[in-house]
């Protein structure tokens, strides 16, 4: 089998390395890629937010399967171009992807499917943003409605940032068209948590849960970014809670895509807030969460490639994942000043030391070579993965490895999965 991955970050990497390990021993390109992803695969240079040059691609190396990583490759409809060229495509049609390239619209389905959903409005006028606002309270919760690349949130106690954030998004064009319209909506308190379903259209299987860390400091303080770590599996949400979710929110929203006409055929994300009155969703996602997959893939027995096939083909009905018992712990490291403006090209040093360690996965996520060296290119730069038996030597893997990593005005969080190793250790 040949698979061509589109996508150049962390998750990409992450994928690329399992689909490496897969029994079926594909043979994988990745298009663009980056450093990491070519030790498991070889690397085609290609615009994949075009979605004609990802269709002239396809027929250059005439892939059995595609599988596309990224959102906006999706919302911009390269499921559709591959498909209408008979190509088998892991990833959902323009249409299906609006669960994520727009919130008004998931909304919207959420409640034809019968998905419990919190108060919530959408706007185009920054003054009736305000007021809805006002009306629901503090905290406050404001969303770009468009793709935003996981910076287009801003949850926060203070109106004064609130009415600023609604102001940026849909007056300043802070985030172009994808902030034009905005959504309100009531916050959610309690544990977060992520469950991706691989989908055929008609069928499901899902993965076990996992929980990401989306504001950039300690202490979930400071702005929201992409992700800044994650972990799996996650004892607030064991397999019986994870089953109702599955029943309750991500088969009805299955269903609702089918009977829309434009079936789920990808990897359908649900992050969920485990609330007093039972699971909420926070958001969808038509794609693998980032850095979810990090610290989901190294724990995957499962062949990826084998399953997306099956999505992509519509022959997942019967198929079962298989996990590994071992606990995984994911630890992002940004450039300084991420979320915001920040240098790129610095040297990164100690990677082999870091990758030496057992049990340790490094995944690139923006990283480039420059003259030789292997030098920073983004805002989310590596993730340093560990498995363990338990999420306390997880984690305790994971910090030694980043400990052995540096580059000028390096940035990561010293908490990621603190809570769920002490709530582990506890129960023992």
């Amino acid at each position: 089998m040949k698979v061509l991955l589109l996508g150049s970050g962390g998750r990409e990497s992450a994928l690329a390395e399992a689909l490496a390990a897969s029994r079926s021993a594909p043979e994988v390109i990745a298009a663009p890629g980056n450093p990491g992803i070519a030790k498991f695969a070889a690397t085609e240079p290609a615009p994949v937010l075009d979605p004609s040059s990802v269709v002239d691609l396809t027929t250059r190396v005439r892939p059995d399967l595609v599988i596309v990583g990224p959102e906006a490759p999706l919302v911009a409809g390269a499921g559709d171009a591959l498909r209408a060229r008979g190509v088998a495509v892991f990833g959902p049609d323009a249409g299906a992807a609006r669960i994520e390239g727009s919130k008004t619209y998931a909304k919207e389905l959420m409640e034809r499917a019968g998905v419990p959903v919190t108060r919530w409005g959408s706007f185009t006028s920054s003054e009736e943003a305000a007021a809805f606002a006002d009306e629901l309270g503090p905290p406050y919760v404001v969303k770009a409605d468009g793709l935003a690349a996981g910076k287009g949130v801003v949850v926060t106690d203070q109106r004064d940032e609130a009415v600023a954030a609604i102001r940026a998004a849909v007056i300043d064009a802070r985030f172009g068209e994808a902030g034009r319209r905005v959504v309100i909506e009531e916050f959610l308190d309690g544990e977060e948590v992520s469950i991706i379903a691989f989908c055929d259209g008609a069928h499901l299987v899902a993965c076990e849960p996992a929980q990401d860390f989306k504001r950039v400091l300690d202490g979930d303080r400071g702005p929201n970014t992409g992700g800044m770590g994650s972990y799996s599996p996650v004892p607030a949400c064991p397999p019986g809670d994870a089953e109702r979710i599955v029943d309750e929110i991500l088969s009805p929203m299955l269903r609702a895509t089918a009977e829309a006409g434009v079936p789920f055929i990808g990897a359908l994300y649900a992050g969920l807030a485990l609330t007093s009155q039972g699971p909420r969703v926070v958001e969808f996602n038509a794609r693998f969460g980032d850095p979810e997959t990090q610290a989901l893939m190294p724990r995957l027995q499962s062949d990826l490639a084998e399953t997306c096939l099956a999505c992509a083909t519509g022959d997942l009905a019967g198929t079962k994942l298989e996990w590994r018992s071992q606990s995984c712990v994911t630890v992002v490291l940004a450039a300084g000043g991420y979320p915001g403006p920040h240098h790129s090209a610095l040297p990164i040093e100690g990677l082999e030391d870091a990758a030496s360690i057992p049990g340790v996965h490094v995944f690139h996520a923006g990283t480039a070579i420059e003259n030789g060296t292997l030098v920073t290119a983004g805002g989310r730069v590596l993730n340093v993965s560990a498995v363990g038996p338990t999420l306390t030597a997880a984690r305790a893997s994971a910090y030694d490895a980043v400990a052995k990593i540096s580059w000028q005005d390096m940035h990561f969080r010293t908490d990621i999965a603190a809570c769920a190793a002490s709530i582990e250790g506890s129960a023992e």
